[in-house]
This record gives structure tokens, C-alpha cells and sequence, in this order.
């Protein structure tokens, strides 16, 4: 018989159980994701700093390469074929200097960082060079969307150069070849388009755009040589001693400071660079969902961050005044777009501002718009026509009065011993599609001749039956088949 003092032991029994089985299970969990995830057990210190100290050498071998891949690289951008350029980005030894910077700063290596900032400048002088000479040399010099995307970073870029920087360090660091593999491919996308375009833009005298992608350049080296620092100083590389202490603390204070230097700028320009990115998408979305009115047609929009403007360009009927002080006041109360101006230009501005806005660049864009749309629309009625015209012909096909028909065909064709019509549906299809390419229908007319017909006079009469038949029911194709 139980007592409440055995059920009280058995119910602590049961507690104790679970309690253990939480304890267990949260462990395993632990085990697993710390397995999952975690790097330091599997990462090669000495052998990742040996390699890095290895790569920022910047001569022979890495030189003739570099001027390679920016020719590639250049004629990537210069026809705006992506392929290209990715090809140019497989071969480019542009990582090295960079790491480098990030590590020396890490592990107070002055000797390493002073190497890397030396190649570093060397590599980007190589390659502004070289693609200014190709740009220079090269008759095809227009702006391909490849290269004006080069010339203003944006939150995309900065994103790109931070994951591929830290994809790159932690796959150096682990024991084996992987860096080897990732080392042309992660990081190049955010480096070799800027410094062709930095060539293309001194080649053709356009130094907004030269600087802009200087400035592209820039962040997402700061951004890679940043992800380094923080990887060597979670996975706790140990810091280069020297004999000296006064020396040690100097070298110490000194790495700090520029870790220090880079960082805070870095981490500023991130965030403007993505109020900046927050604020383009959200006046966008002002534009397509606030500004709508009977009547009245957006035909382009643009928005200014600097000065926090967006300028809207309507044609059709006019937008009220008490209209437009509603948009604005929509626009204040907007999260992210809070002090914006709204400017809307209307179709019918006696001012002749409206006139003026629309120029260069504008006009430009507006007319490519109206150029597609109505290419569109060509392209939608042409197929329409055409569907109908098949109808048409069908249509005709239907309505043929075959009693009658078969009574003049006789009288022309005296030795025609029957006369029968019939519609056929075919497809036609291309040597590597499955799907047919049309599907038509085609009249055919079965004939039978007198048997004392030789086979020339067949073919013949044949023939003119057929050119009668067109012209008769007006059909551009026929059949004639005999039994």
C-alpha cells in the first residue's frame, strides 16, 4: 500500500527525470550549434598569418596577372557583359595588400602593415593605369550600365565587400586549401569594377565619375580590411611581442588608434549610407501609392537625398492646389521622409518650368519610356492582327458554299471525277522545341481525275485548280490532294 511519503518521493523521482532530460537536451543543442558553427578549433593560426604575409607581396608573377584581369575586366565593362567581368574576377590577386592591413592592425604587426599599405598603393596605381590606357586607346567609350553602376557606392556595395570580407578571413584561417578557392571569388566583385571605372572616368576626362568609384573603392576596402580585424580578434590570434615594452605599448596604442580610425567612420557611413537607401525605397513607394489623381499620369519621378526633395512630373489633367497641399501633408507625416519637399511639375504649366525640368537627362529617359511602352503596345497589336486575320481566314473556310463551288469546278474540269473539302489543323515545331511554334488551320481540297488522264496533264490541271481556288474564296493557302 502507497504512502504519501513514497508518492512524494516518486513524484521528486519524476521532476528530478525531466529535470535532467532539459538539462541533457539543452546541452545536445549546445554540442550541436557550437559543432555547427563554431571555428576556432579547426582554424591554423600560424599558417593563416604565413599566408597572408605571403600574399601581399604586389610583384612578377601577381603583377602581370593584376594588368591582365583589369584589360579583362575593362572589356567587361567597356561591351557591359557581366560574364566577362566575372571572368576578370577569377583570376585577379587583388585580396592580398588588403587582408593584409586588416591582420597587421590586429595582431600589432607594424612590419606587416607597413608592407601592406606599400603593395596596396602599388596595386591600385597598376590598375588605375592600366585600365586608363585601355579607356584611352579603346574606340568604344560609352557609359554601359556596368560602369555607371561603379560610379556612387550604395548600401548593396558596402554589404557585399562586409560578408565576402568575412567569408574570405574565415576561410583563410581554416586548416586546408579552402582560402585558395574563395580567395579570387568573394571579394573581387567589390574591387576590380571600381578601379577600371576610376581608369575610364580619368580616360575621358569625367572626374565625378573617377572619384565616385575611387570612393567605391575606398569603402569596400576599408569595409574587407575591417571584417579581417574583427575575425583575427574573435578567433584571438595572438599579438606580435617585441623586446621592447616601451616599443610593445607604442606599437599597441598605435594599432588600436587606427582600428579606432577605421572603425567609427566605417560604422557612420553604413548607417547614412543606409538611411540614405531607407529613404529612396520609401519615397518610391510615396510616389506609387500617394500620388495618384483621375486624370493625371506620373510619367517620371526623382528624389534627392542631399536634399531631401522628390520632383514628380505629371501629364494630363491639372492637380488641384488643395490636392497637393494633401500630398505634402501625407509626406510630413511619412516615417523616413519627415521634412522631404514635394515638387510636382504638371503637363499644362503655362510657366514654362515644366519645360525646362524636362531637358538632358530627363527628357532622355522619358522618351526611352514612351519608346518601349509603345514598342509594347506594337508588338501586343501585331499579334492581335495577326490572330484575327487568322479568324478571318477561318471564317471564310466556313463559309464557303461548297455546292456551288463544286458545280463551276466541274464545268472548268470536265475529266474531274469527284471533288471533296475538308480543314486540317497542323503544327509546326523548331529542331529543339517540344512546343509547336503555330498552330494553323489550312483548307484541303481531294481530287480524283479521270483515269484516262496521263500524270502531266494530273499535275497541271492540278495546279490551276489550285491558283483558281485562291482567287476564288481568296485564301493564301490551300491544299490539293489526289485520291
Amino acid at each position: 500500500m502507497s504512502t504519501p511519503e513514497n508518492n512524494s518521493n516518486h513524484i521528486k523521482t519524476e521532476e528530478e527525470q525531466f529535470e535532467h532530460l532539459k538539462l541533457s537536451t539543452w546541452e545536445n543543442i549546445k554540442k550541436f550549434f557550437s559543432e555547427l558553427l563554431g571555428i576556432r578549433s579547426d582554424t591554423d593560426r600560424d599558417a593563416t598569418i604565413s599566408a597572408v604575409k605571403k600574399d601581399i607581396s604586389f610583384k612578377g608573377h601577381n603583377a602581370w596577372i593584376l594588368i591582365f584581369s583589369i584589360f579583362v575586366a575593362s572589356i567587361g565593362l567597356n561591351v557591359s557583359s557581366t560574364a566577362v567581368v566575372i571572368g576578370a574576377m577569377l583570376i585577379s590577386p587583388l585580396m592580398g595588400p588588403i587582408v593584409g592591413v586588416g591582420l597587421g592592425v590586429a595582431i600589432n604587426d607594424v612590419e606587416m602593415l607597413r608592407r601592406s599599405l606599400i603593395n596596396l598603393g602599388v596595386m591600385i596605381g597598376l590598375s588605375v593605369i592600366t585600365a586608363f590606357l585601355y579607356f584611352k586607346i579603346s574606340p568604344l567609350t560609352a557609359e554601359t550600365p556596368e560602369l555607371l553602376a561603379r560610379t556612387y557606392p550604395t548600401i548593396l556595395d558596402v554589404l557585399v565587400a562586409i560578408f565576402g570580407g568575412l567569408a574570405l578571413i574565415v576561410a583563410k584561417t581554416k586548416s586546408g586549401t579552402i582560402a585558395s578557392v574563395i580567395f579570387g571569388v568573394a571579394i573581387a566583385t567589390a574591387l576590380m569594377p571600381p578601379l577600371c571605372t576610376v581608369g575610364y572616368g580619368l580616360a575621358i576626362g569625367n572626374l565625378s565619375y573617377a572619384g565616385g568609384a575611387m570612393y567605391l573603392f575606398s569603402i569596400n576596402t576599408v569595409f574587407i580590411a575591417l571584417s579581417t580585424f574583427i575575425i583575427a580578434k574573435l578567433l584571438r590570434f595572438p599579438l606580435v611581442r617585441y623586446a621592447n615594452s616601451r616599443r610593445r605599448r607604442l606599437i599597441s596604442r598605435v594599432a588600436s588608434l587606427l582600428a579606432f580610425i577605421v572603425m567609427v567612420p566605417s560604422i557612420i557611413l553604413f548607417l547614412n549610407l543606409l538611411d540614405q537607401q531607407v529613404f529612396e525605397n520609401h519615397a518610391s513607394e510615396f510616389v506609387r501609392d500617394v500620388v495618384n489623381y483621375e486624370g493625371a499620369e506620373v510619367v517620371k519621378f526623382t528624389h534627392d537625398y542631399e536634399t531631401r526633395e522628390i520632383e514628380v512630373y505629371l501629364i494630363g489633367r491639372m492637380v488641384p492646389p488643395g490636392t497637393l497641399n494633401k500630398w505634402q501633408t501625407n509626406l510630413d507625416e511619412t516615417k523616413n521622409l519627415e521634412g522631404t519637399r514635394l515638387n510636382v511639375y504638371q503637363g499644362d504649366d503655362q510657366s514654362g518650368e515644366l519645360a525646362a525640368k524636362i531637358s538632358g537627362d530627363l527628357k532622355q529617359d522619358i522618351l526611352e519610356d514612351l519608346y518601349v511602352n509603345n514598342q509594347k503596345e506594337l508588338k501586343d497589336k501585331d499579334l492581335r492582327i495577326e490572330f484575327l486575320e487568322n479568324e478571318i481566314t477561318k471564317l471564310k473556310i466556313d463559309e464557303i458554299e461548297f455546292a456551288n463551288l463544286s458545280k463551276e469546278v466541274k464545268l472548268n474540269y470536265d475529266k474531274l471525277l469527284s471533288f471533296s473539302y475538308s480543314k486540317r489543323v497542323f503544327a509546326n515545331f523548331s529542331e529543339v522545341d517540344t512546343i509547336p511554334n503555330t498552330i494553323d488551320t489550312i483548307p484541303v481540297f481531294e481530287v480524283e481525275w479521270d483515269r484516262r488522264v496521263n500524270s502531266r496533264t494530273k499535275q497541271e490541271n492540278s495546279e490551276k485548280l489550285a491558283n483558281w481556288l485562291k482567287f476564288k474564296l481568296d485564301l493564301d493557302t490551300l491544299l490539293i490532294e489526289e485520291k
